[in-house]
């Protein structure tokens, strides 16, 4: 079976049998936490293709494993490398164990963190079934197991979150001071280290956001109401562009923004400097779509055919400027 479910993620199942595994892996929870976690391996095989870091990958391959130590998953991974030989290069670099203790019921829990480079985006599945996108340059910190009173994670970024319903087990995602918890809900959290300000926005279910241990002043928010957070204060509003959540599928969409605020997510998404000479450039505002893959280089270029000025690429100070 687990030979079937390497075919399926490498698009060799014919139709029939496509169904029939999805079918089977629905019925059998062990089938669907093999399934899981086969699914995890090849999303993070497919996060970078640079052969210069395979050396290091391979270290953190086995450290990761050593950290682990749990002999079924070490032969999901190698057999993991194996099938998918030639599309995975090795980016279980981003994919770093940190171990320390917590207090549980029953024994220590190990942390996992798992970050996605820039230029990049990531789709991760925990084993309650919950799903997160992480875009760019985001860490995501969680146990190895969820307890039995809660499920706690960790955002330093931007996660996009589809919440498994769990009555006994709420779900709380902490980020930048502030926490934000849920039974079951789809929302989006915009928490980068370099802003000073956390963003909550979302788009079903119900969403109980407070800052840490001040969750009797907590705000519940409403579908397609977002928070804004940051030193002395904490606003809700209507959100103003849901097709902001896009860049799940790879796209960054910005309405009426000025350009000063999308040159400094292109700077977080793409780890860059972003040098501003002319100050009227961050008067202008913009409107319109692109795809991560054109680079942030392609996406300049494509906004100064409507905001005209010129662009200096810097290779050895990883910097752009625009004049």
């Amino acid at each position: 079976m687990e030979r079937q479910i390497h075919k399926y993620f490498q698009k060799e199942l014919r139709e029939k049998e496509r169904l029939a595994l999805l079918k089977e892996v629905d019925s059998d929870p062990s089938l669907k936490k093999q399934f899981i976690e086969i699914k995890n391996i090849y999303a993070l095989s497919s996060l970078s293709k640079e052969s210069d870091c395979m050396e290091r990958n391979r270290v953190s391959y086995r450290s990761f494993m050593e950290d682990r130590r749990k002999k079924r998953l070490c032969r999901l991974m190698l057999r993991a490398l194996r099938y998918a030989a030639a599309i995975f290069v090795g980016v279980i670099a981003t994919y770093m164990v940190m171990l320390y203790t917590m207090k549980s019921e029953d024994a220590s829990v190990a942390m996992q963190s798992l970050h996605v480079p820039a230029g990049q985006r990531l789709l991760f599945t925990f084993q309650d079934g919950t799903t997160v996108y992480l875009n760019a340059r985001t860490t995501l910190t969680f146990p190895s197991r969820f307890g039995e009173k809660e499920r706690r994670v960790m955002i330093e970024g931007e996660a996009f979150f589809d919440v498994a319903k769990d009555e006994g087990r709420p779900f709380i995602v902490s980020s930048k001071g502030v926490e934000m918890e849920v039974l079951g809900t789809q929302f989006n959290v915009y928490g980068y280290s370099e802003v000073d300000y956390l963003c909550v926005g979302l788009l079903s279910g119900s969403l109980n956001v407070y800052r840490e241990n001040l969750k009797t002043d907590g705000t519940i928010l409403q579908p397609n109401q977002q928070a804004m957070i940051g030193d002395g204060y904490f606003m809700v509003e209507p959100i103003v562009d849901p097709d902001h959540f896009l860049w799940t599928e790879g796209i960054y969409s910005f309405k009426n923004e000025p350009l000063g605020s999308i040159l400094r997510k292109l700077e977080l998404y793409f780890d860059i400097k972003i040098v501003v000479e002319d100050p009227d450039i961050y008067t202008w505002e913009y409107t319109g779509k692109f795809r991560q893959r054109d680079g942030v280089e392609g996406i300049l270029h494509i906004i100064r055919k409507i905001h005209k000025f010129t662009i200096e690429k810097d290779d050895d100070n990883n910097m752009i400027i625009l004049r």
